[in-house]
C-alpha cells in the first residue's frame, strides 16, 4: 500500500472522516454542488465560519480543509516575469537554497552576507536582509492546481468557452484549494531543475491553470456525466457528505459519482483520493515544452536536488509527488486514463474554462497537505522509482506516460481568444510553488550550525545576534547576559516610536533569569558586598553593573540607566586607568560580567528578618479514581527515594527543605510524621469550609530524622485508601491547607498536589462542568479559558504574598477544568503537569521523570522581578506564570529554572545609535538553602535609525515565541479568529515594511523576505495553526487550557520545537559518528516508506516506521524483522545488544535530556490509526482543522502583502 493510503479506519478522534469508506458522503451524484471552501483565512473567500464552529456535519477531523484560495491578483502578479523571491535564487538545491545565491537587493552590499562571528569592531550584520529567492521560476502564486479540472463532460460548445474565459478573471483567480503547491499538477511533470531560474515569462504549452479558487460563478455549470473515480464502491449508502456544509453558492463541484468501481482498476485503488483521474492528455502528452529546456518526457529522478517531490514531482505521477490528496490516480498511469471526452479538445481540460478545478478536501475526502491521507505518493528522496510493489498501482502500462509541457502562470495579456484546436496549447499556464523553492527551516538551522557552532559567542560585542537556539555553542560572558539567559526580537532596537510603529517588529525580550548551563560554562558568581549591600544608582536604583561610567577618578559614578551620579562608598573606591576603568575591573563580575548574583542583606527580607529554609508539601488525592489508575501507589512509592533528592546548593550537603504530607477526597487528612514517633498520625479535618492545619509540631520535618516515620506513613496511605468508594473530591481547600501551614512555619515552599478528578464536592471553590464544544469558535468562546469562579485568583494572590508555590499534576479520565485549576499554579511560578486517562504501565515512565525533575529542580523560593531600561524606552507589557500587584514588579511564589517571563518594551523617548539600549533583570530570591540573593542579567543591544538595520538583526525564533504568548493571552479576551486575524495581519506589515523600505525595487509578483525573517510565515502558519488557536473536533478544551498555560512560560528553544517539531530520519543514522542525521522538512512529502523517523516536539516522542522498512533495520531497532509484528503500544525500546539499538537509545536519552517535560515514546506504524496523530505534527502540511499548508500560507501572506503595499 501505498503511504497515503490507509486502510479506512475509524479516526482516533472519534469523527467519522469524509471520503473514508462507510460514511455516506452527499455531494457526489450527478448533483451540482455549489463548491466553495471554507478555510482558515478570510482572504481566502472568508473564515469558514462552519469551521470555528467545530466540525461541521460530515466533517472529520482529518479532512483537511481545503486552504483558502490565495491572492486575488497572485495570478497577474506574479506574472510570469516574477519569480518568486524568497530571499534566494538559483534552483534549490535540498531545502532553500544557500544564502550565497546570487542576491539582489539594495542596501546592502554582497559584502555584508556574513556567514561566521561578527568581527568584533562593529555590530555583526546578519546576512544581508533579503536574498530574492528565485528558485527555479517558482511563481508566488499557489499551486496550481492543474488537475485538468472538472472532470466531467466539458463545455459543450466553444462559444461557452469562450464565455467562461471572458468571465474568468484572470487577474484574480486564487490559488488552488490545494494551496500553492500542494494542487495537483495536471501534467505529471513539475519544471525540471534544469530550467532556468527565469523561464518564467515563456509561453508554454500546457493545460492553464485558474488558480485555485473556484472561478466566479458566472460559468455555466455544465451536467456532468458521471466519471468513474478511482475509488472502488464506498459509499453504497450515497453519496459522501462534501466536507463542509458552507460552500460558496455558484460555483460547480465536480461530482463524479463514486458509487460504482472505476471500470480501469487493475490495481489496489488510492483510497482517499478524490478526484476522478484525469483525462488523459492526448494531444499533448509528447509535447516538448517549448522553451523550457529539455523536453520533460519523463522528468528523470525526481528533482534530486530538490528534496521529495512535493506533490507535484516524481515519478508514479510523473512530477506529482502525492497527488493533491483528493485527486485521482496519476494520470501517468496507463490504466487509469480515461477517454477523451467527446467536444472537447483532445488536450487536458483547461481549468480556467470548465468551472473550478476539483477542490481537495471538498470532494469529501480528506485532503491532507503534501500528501496526506490515501494520496499517490512520489518517490521519496532517495528512491528512484515509484515504490516497490506499487509499480503504478498495478498499471500494466510500464514505460511512463509521456509529460505534457510544465504548466506556467497564466498571463492574462496573452490569453488569446479560444479555438477549438489549439486551446490548450496556446494558454500559458502557471506553476505550482515547489516547497523545495520556498525557506527552508532546516536549510536555515543547518546554516547556522556551520557559521556559528564552532567558534565560542562571545557576548561582549553590543548589539550581536546569537547562534539560533537550534545549535549547539558554547558562550563566553564578557559583558552581556548569555543568550540563554536573555533572548531578544531584535538585537537593533529602532531610534524612535514612529519606526517602530511602522515596521511593527516587537521589541521584547525572553527572560530565564535561572536558565541552567551546560558544562563547560561557569555559572553567575555570587559577590558579597558585605553588611553595605549590593552597590546601585540613587535614583533609578539600578545595580552596578559594565554600563556604570566612573569619573572623577572613580569617586563617583554615572549611571548607564538614568545618567543620575552617585557616590561611590569608600570600601568600594578603587582608582581608573588611563581608559577611564576601573582598575580592578576584571576582578569584579559586576564591572565585567552580563551576569551575577549578590547576597542581600536584612533589607532586602519581607518584614526585615531573613527568611527560613522552604518546605514541600506533598497533597495527594485518595478519591476512588486515583486509587484504581495506581497514581496513589506510584506516588508513595517513589517518595520514598525521591526525598533524597530534594534541591540543595551543595550537593555534599544534606537539603534544608523540610517535608509535610496531606491526602484527601472531601475531607483533608494530615499526617504528624515527627521523628519521635513509632508510627504516623493521622489527624482529619472535615470542615472544608473553614480550612485550618491541626498541627504544627510534626507536620513539616526533617527527611533524614524523619525517615523511618516517613516511610511507613508512604507504605500504609495506599493501603488505607485501597478499597475506598469515595468519588468526590474538594481542591480550593487543599491548596488553603498546604497555604495555612507554610504560614505557620512562617516559611515560603512549595505544594505538590497530585489530583484525578473536577472538585464537585461541597466546599470552597467547588466547580461545575462547564464543558461545551458549542461555544467553541463563537465569541463566547473565550469565556471556556477563563476562570469560572473568582475564588481561585483570590487564593493565588494569598498564595504569592507567603511565597507559596503550587504544582499541580492532574490524572483527569475526563474534564476537569483545567482553566480554572490552573490559576493558581499559574500565578504563583507554578507547573500544571496533565496525564491524559493515566495507566500505570504505560505512562508511568513519563509520570515519575516529571516528578523527580520538579521535585529536583534548583528554583527560588518568594521572587520579585524588575525589569529597568534605559531612558527613551520602558518596559510594557509581560507574558508569563506569575503575579502582578503593581506595573512594575513581577512576583513569583516560585521561579525554577525552566520558567521565562517574557517582556515587551515601548518607547517613551528617542533613542541614539551611540548608546543604544540597556536593559537590567533584577530578580530578588530565596534560594533552596534560605540565603536571600538578587540575581542580575544586563543586556545591551544597538539602536538604528535605518528599517534595514532593524530588519538586518532579528531573531524570529523569538519573536515567534512572543507572537505565540501575545496570542494565547489574547484568546482570555477576543474569539480566537480575531486573534489569528491580528497574527496575520501584524506578520504582513512586517514583511510590507520590508519590502516597501529595504528591499531593491522589483516586480509586485515577487514575494521578497528579509534573511532574517524569511521563516517567519513557516512559524507564524504552526502557531496560528496550533490547537490553542485552531482546535480540531479532537482537541479537548482542557488540552487547550493546559497548553495555552504551558506556552506561556516556554523558552525560545522549547516554543521553536513545540511549534515546528524535529523529524530525523534514523534510516540515515550513522552508529560510527554518533552524529544526529540531519533533520528533514515537517512534511509527509518527506517521508520514505521505506524509512523509520523520529518526531520530536518537546511533549511527544514518535518512531514512525514505514511499511516497507527494511527487514534489518526493523531487526536492529525492534528485534523482528517483520512490520507486520511491530508492537505499536510499547512505549520503551528494547534493549538489543547492536550498535544501531544502542545508538537510537542514546539519542531518544539525549533528546529526552534536552527538555523541561520527559517525552514518551510511541511507536506510528505507517497506515496504522496513530498515524493520525503523528501527521498533525507534520506542521508544512494542510491539518484537518483547516489550518493551511505552508506554501498557502505563504502566498496568502504574499498576497496580504501586496494589499498593504498597494
Amino acid at each position: 500500500m501505498n503511504v497515503n493510503q490507509q486502510p479506512h479506519m475509524a479516526s482516533p478522534y472519534g469523527q467519522p472522516q469524509p471520503g473514508y469508506q462507510g460514511y455516506p458522503q452527499p455531494g457526489y451524484g450527478g448533483d451540482n454542488v455549489p463548491s466553495g471552501y471554507p478555510a482558515q483565512y478570510a482572504p481566502y473567500n472568508g473564515p469558514g465560519s462552519a469551521y470555528q464552529q467545530g466540525p461541521p456535519q460530515g466533517y472529520s477531523p482529518y479532512a483537511s480543509f481545503p486552504s483558502k484560495t490565495l491572492t486575488t491578483n497572485l495570478v497577474s502578479d506574479l506574472s510570469s516575469s516574477s519569480p518568486l523571491d524568497l530571499g534566494m535564487r538559483g534552483p534549490p538545491t535540498s531545502g532553500a537554497p544557500p544564502v550565497s545565491g546570487a542576491q539582489n537587493y539594495s542596501q546592502f552590499g554582497q559584502g555584508e552576507t556574513q556567514n561566521g562571528p561578527p568581527p568584533m569592531v562593529a555590530p555583526p550584520q546578519r546576512p544581508p536582509v533579503s536574498q530574492p529567492y528565485t528558485p527555479a521560476a517558482v511563481n508566488l502564486p499557489g499551486p496550481q492546481p492543474t488537475y485538468g479540472q472538472q472532470y466531467g463532460a466539458p463545455p459543450v460548445s466553444m462559444q461557452q468557452m469562450t464565455n467562461q474565459m471572458a468571465s474568468m478573471q484572470v487577474g484574480s483567480t486564487a490559488p488552488s484549494p490545494a494551496g500553492p503547491g500542494y494542487a495537483p499538477q495536471s501534467f505529471p511533470q513539475a519544471p525540471p531543475v534544469s530550467q532556468p531560474p527565469f523561464s518564467t515569462a515563456q509561453v508554454q504549452p500546457g493545460p492553464t491553470q485558474s488558480y485555485g479558487r473556484p472561478l466566479p460563478s458566472t460559468q455555466p455549470s455544465f451536467p456532468r456525466p458521471p466519471l468513474p473515480t478511482s475509488q472502488p464502491s464506498a459509499f453504497p449508502a450515497g453519496p459522501p457528505p462534501t466536507s463542509t456544509p458552507s460552500q460558496l453558492p455558484g460555483v460547480i463541484q465536480p461530482q463524479p459519482p463514486v458509487s460504482q468501481p472505476p471500470p480501469y482498476h487493475s490495481g489496489p485503488p488510492p483510497t482517499s483520493t478524490g478526484f476522478p483521474p484525469r483525462p488523459p492528455f492526448h494531444g499533448m502528452q509528447g509535447l516538448p515544452m517549448t522553451s523550457q529546456g529539455p523536453p520533460m518526457a519523463s522528468q528523470g529522478p525526481p528533482m534530486a536536488s530538490q528534496g521529495p517531490p512535493m506533490a507535484s514531482q516524481g515519478p508514479p505521477m510523473g512530477s506529482q509527488g502525492p497527488p493533491m490528496g483528493s485527486q485521482g490516480p496519476p494520470m501517468a498511469q496507463a490504466n487509469h486514463i480515461l477517454p477523451t471526452q467527446p467536444g472537447m479538445p483532445p488536450g487536458p481540460i483547461n481549468t480556467s474554462l470548465s468551472g473550478p478545478p476539483p477542490q481537495p478536501g471538498m470532494q469529501g475526502y480528506p485532503a491532507q497537505q503534501n500528501g496526506a491521507f490515501g494520496q499517490v505518493r512520489g518517490p521519496q528522496p532517495g528512491y528512484t522509482g515509484p515504490y516497490p510493489g506499487q509499480q503504478n498501482y498495478g498499471a500494466p502500462s510500464t514505460a511512463p506516460a509521456p509529460a505534457p509541457a510544465a504548466p506556467k502562470r497564466l498571463d492574462p495579456d496573452s490569453i488569446p481568444s479560444p479555438q477549438a484546436s489549439d486551446m490548450p496549447p496556446v494558454q500559458k499556464t502557471r506553476h505550482r510553488i515547489d516547497p523545495d523553492a520556498i525557506p527552508s527551516p532546516i536549510q536555515v538551522i543547518e546554516d547556522d550550525k556551520a557559521n556559528k557552532g564552532s567558534e565560542p559567542f562571545t557576548t561582549g560585542v553590543r548589539g550581536q545576534a546569537p547562534p539560533l537556539v537550534t545549535t549547539k555553542f558554547q558562550v563566553k560572558d564578557q559583558g552581556n547576559a548569555s543568550p540563554r539567559y536573555i533572548r531578544c526580537t531584535s538585537y537593533n532596537m529602532p531610534c524612535n516610536s514612529d519606526m517602530a510603529k511602522q515596521s511593527q517588529v516587537p521589541l521584547a525580550a525572553v527572560i530565564k533569569p535561572l536558565a541552567p548551563l551546560p558544562p563547560d560554562e561557569t555559572p553567575p558568581y555570587l559577590v558579597d558586598h558585605g553588611e553595605s549591600g549590593p552597590i546601585r544608582c540613587n535614583r533609578c536604583k539600578a545595580y552596578m553593573c559594565p554600563y556604570m561610567q566612573f569619573i572623577e577618578g572613580g569617586r563617583r559614578f554615572q549611571c548607564g540607566f538614568c545618567s543620575c551620579v552617585t557616590e561611590v562608598p569608600p570600601h568600594y573606591f578603587q582608582h581608573l586607568d588611563h581608559t577611564g576603568k576601573r582598575v580592578d575591573c576584571y576582578d569584579r563580575p559586576e564591572l565585567s560580567m552580563g551576569s551575577y548574583e549578590f547576597m542581600t542583606t536584612v533589607d532586602y527580607c519581607k518584614n526585615n528578618k531573613f527568611p527560613q529554609p522552604p518546605a514541600f508539601i506533598f497533597l495527594i488525592d485518595v478519591s476512588y479514581n486515583a486509587v484504581k489508575n495506581g497514581m496513589v501507589g506510584i506516588v508513595c512509592q517513589e517518595l520514598k527515594t525521591l526525598l533524597d533528592y530534594l534541591p540543595r546548593e551543595n550537593p555534599d550537603v544534606e537539603s534544608n527543605i523540610r517535608v509535610g504530607f496531606v491526602t484527601y477526597n472531601k475531607v483533608l487528612h494530615f499526617y504528624n510524621v515527627k521523628a519521635s514517633l513509632a508510627q504516623p498520625q493521622m489527624m482529619v479535618v472535615s470542615d472544608v469550609a473553614d480550612m485550618f492545619v491541626p498541627l504544627l509540631d510534626g507536620f513539616l520535618v526533617n527527611v533524614s530524622e524523619s525517615r523511618v516515620v516517613i516511610e511507613s506513613l508512604l507504605d500504609q496511605i495506599p493501603e488505607m485508601f485501597a478499597d475506598t468508594r469515595e468519588t468526590e473530591t474538594v481542591f480550593g481547600p487543599v491548596i488553603q491547607a498546604g497555604l495555612e501551614a507554610l504560614k505557620a512555619a512562617d516559611c515560603a515552599g512549595k505544594l505538590f498536589v497530585f489530583h484525578s478528578s473536577l472538585p464537585i464536592a461541597e466546599a470552597p471553590g467547588k466547580l461545575k462542568n462547564r464543558e461545551d464544544k458549542k461555544l467553541v469558535g463563537t465569541d463566547k468562546e473565550k469565556s471556556l479559558f477563563q476562570p469560572q469562579v473568582s475564588f481561585y485568583n483570590t487564593l493565588a494572590k494569598e498564595c504569592v504574598a507567603q511565597g507559596c508555590c503550587v504544582d499541580l499534576f492532574l490524572f483527569p479520565n475526563q474534564y476537569v477544568d483545567v482553566a480554572t485549576l490552573g490559576v493558581v499554579p499559574t500565578s504563583t511560578g507554578g507547573s500544571i503537569y496533565k496525564y491524559t486517562y493515566f495507566q500505570a504501565p504505560s505512562d508511568q515512565e513519563r509520570f515519575l521523570n516529571d516528578l523527580r525533575r520538579d521535585v529536583q529542580k534548583q528554583m527560588g523560593f518568594d521572587a520579585v522581578m524588575r525589569v529597568r531600561t534605559s531612558t527613551g524606552i520602558r518596559v510594557t507589557d509581560f507574558f508569563g506564570s506569575f503575579f502582578m500587584s503593581n506595573t512594575t514588579d513581577v512576583e513569583l511564589a516560585g521561579l525554577d529554572c525552566d520558567k521565562t517571563v517574557t517582556v515587551e518594551f515601548k518607547h517613551d523617548d528617542k533613542l541614539s545609535e551611540e548608546t543604544g539600549a540597556l536593559m537590567q533583570c533584577a530578580v530578588l530570591y530565596t534560594s533552596c538553602s534560605g540565603q536571600r540573593r538578587l540575581r542580575i542579567h544586563n543586556m545591551a543591544v544597538n539602536c538604528c535609525s535605518q528599517l534595514a538595520d532593524l530588519y538586518r538583526n532579528c531573531e524570529t525564533d523569538t519573536i515567534i515565541n512572543y507572537f505565540a504568548k501575545y496570542a494565547y493571552r489574547s484568546i482570555l479576551s477576543s474569539p480566537t479568529k480575531n486573534v489569528r486575524d491580528s497574527l496575520m495581519n501584524q506578520c504582513a506589515q512586517i514583511l510590507a515594511c520590508y519590502r516597501k523600505n529595504c528591499a531593491s525595487p522589483s516586480s509586485a509578483g515577487q514575494l521578497i523576505l528579509p534573511e532574517c525573517m524569511k521563516l517567519l510565515p513557516v512559524y507564524l502558519n504552526c502557531v496560528l495553526k496550533s490547537d490553542v488557536l485552531q482546535p480540531g473536533a479532537d482537541v479537548s478544551l482542557d488540552d487547550r487550557a493546559y497548553l495555552r498555560q504551558l506556552v506561556s512560560t516556554m523558552d525560545v528553544a522549547e516554543s521553536h520545537v513545540f511549534f515546528y517539531p524535529r523529524l530525523l530520519p534514523l534510516q540515515k543514522l550513522d552508529v560510527e559518528s554518533m552524529t544526529l542525521p540531519m533533520a528533514v522538512r515537517d512534511s509527509e512529502e518527506r517521508l520514505s516508506r521505506g524509512g523509520v523517523y523520529l518526531l520530536e516536539n518537546g511533549l511527544n516522542i514518535f518512531l514512525w516506521v514505514g511499511v516497507s522498512a527494511q527487514q534489518e533495520l526493523l531487526q536492529n531497532i525492534f528485534g523482528t524483522p517483520a512490520f507486520s509484528q511491530i508492537d505499536s503500544n510499547m512505549t520503551s525500546l528494547p534493549a538489543l545488544d547492536n550498535p544501531f539499538s544502542k545508538s537510537l537509545r542514546e539519542i531518544i536519552e539525549s533528546v529526552r535530556a534536552q527538555r523541561s517535560r520527559y517525552m514518551k515514546l510511541m511507536v506510528v506504524k505507517q497506515e496504522d490509526k496513530l498515524e493520525l496523530i503523528f501527521k498533525h505534527f507534520l506542521v508544512e502540511d494542510k491539518n484537518n482543522n483547516g489550518g493551511a499548508s505552508y506554501v498557502d500560507f505563504l502566498c496568502h501572506m504574499h498576497k496580504e502583502i501586496r494589499q498593504l503595499l498597494s
